[in-house]
């Protein structure tokens, strides 16, 4: 007990004693950990939102309307349009929606994340779709410009240009999120190393006196190594709490038009705090390492 009165003892003086570089310390790790939190939330957002990815390589296109009332089971007119995409060069298969089956999955897609424009739309709004697989995602240009002489079409829509945008939005926060998180570490890192440097040095005689009358290494270096440590999982949780509060002021509006398309998955609360303790432990881990080898390598005694 009395050992672990001293520690405690000896690491609140510490950070005490050193409260400017303390606070610095918490500031660059709780940087770095939001940054590094950033990137592994994209990364999180991509892998949980695959298979919605996959009409990439497919088009929609939507029957004139008056032609879908008129022949909603396709074996008149609706059918000889469906023959001219089954037989467009780079269309691998061919699926059939009637406007009742449209209108169906229309109010299942849009009815939780936007149920004004449901109400708003009346059932005979939309007409029947055809769903266009491609042999080939490369060949989406070309078939599109066949899709423009088949008469009859109303709208035709290609989901590439779509996806690539909110994958060209999700890639360049991650690369931005990673290479801030990276220059801020090493920051930490060293902030981390001069910080243990200079306690250790305030604290020498004290260290010389203890070592003389048999306390064992370890013993005079954790509470150093601790000092760091409590820093870090202080700059983790402030990291934790900045990312939740990013995530409803910056991230829920630079990717809403992604979300009402259902492109991706929404980035939620629970989702941040599930990765906190990934940061919280990343934090402990890299400040007691960096501590343990700075006292190791630069303190003799």
């Amino acid at each position: 007990m009395t050992a672990a009165r001293f520690i405690a003892s000896e690491v609140w003086q510490g950070l005490r004693r050193n409260l400017s570089m303390t606070l610095a310390m918490i500031i660059t790790t709780a940087v770095a950990l939001a940054m590094l939190g950033a990137g592994l939330l994209v990364v999180m957002t991509a892998s949980a939102s695959q298979d919605k990815y996959d009409y990439l390589n497919e088009f929609r296109v939507y029957v004139d309307r008056s032609i879908s009332r008129e022949d909603p089971d396709c074996t008149a007119e609706c059918g000889q349009i469906r023959a001219q995409l089954e037989s467009t060069a780079g269309v691998a298969s061919v699926e059939y929606k009637d406007p009742e089956e449209t209108y169906s999955e229309f109010v299942d897609l849009f009815s939780s994340t936007d149920p004004v424009l449901v109400e708003s739309t009346s059932p005979d709004a939309l007409g029947s779709r055809f769903t266009l697989t491609l042999d080939d995602p490369t060949g989406a240009e070309a078939v599109s410009t066949q899709l423009g002489t088949v008469e009859g079409i109303e709208i035709v829509q290609g989901q590439g240009e779509l996806v690539e945008r909110v994958f060209s939005v999700l890639d360049g926060i991650r690369n931005a999120a990673f290479a801030v998180a990276v220059v801020q570490l090493l920051a930490t890192v060293l902030l981390i190393a001069n910080m243990t440097r200079i306690a250790a040095f305030t604290r020498r005689t004290a260290l010389g006196i203890m070592r003389l009358v048999g306390a064992s290494r370890w013993y005079t270096e954790l509470p150093f190594v601790l000092e760091a440590v409590i820093a870090a999982v202080v700059g983790a949780v402030l990291a934790v709490g900045g990312l939740v509060a990013a995530n409803g002021v910056f991230l829920d509006r630079m990717l809403a038009e992604a979300y009402r398309a259902n492109l991706v998955e929404r980035i939620s609360t629970g989702d941040i705090l599930l990765l906190g303790p990934v940061l919280i432990l990343a934090g402990a881990v890299v400040s007691a390492l960096t501590a343990w080898v700075t006292l190791r390598v630069t303190v003799r005694h």
